[in-house]
């Protein structure tokens, strides 16, 4: 059964970015823009552990 993916790519300005892809392959979830690699994988490490803790606020209303 596939999971859930993090992918980093190169956008066309050459910041690094990462999209979280549901199983079916989805894009969920698509970061912000960062300068080096490293901090593309440090952003993923934090949406990882911060994922469990978070909560929903709903601002449609």
């Amino acid at each position: 059964m596939p999971e859930a993916v993090f992918e980093i790519i190169k956008d066309k300005v050459g910041k690094f970015r990462f999209h979280l892809k549901a199983a079916n392959g989805e894009i969920v979830a698509t970061s912000e823009a960062y300068n080096s690699k490293q901090s593309c994988q440090d952003g993923i490490k934090s949406v990882k552990e911060s994922a469990p803790k978070a909560t929903v606020k709903d601002l449609s209303a």
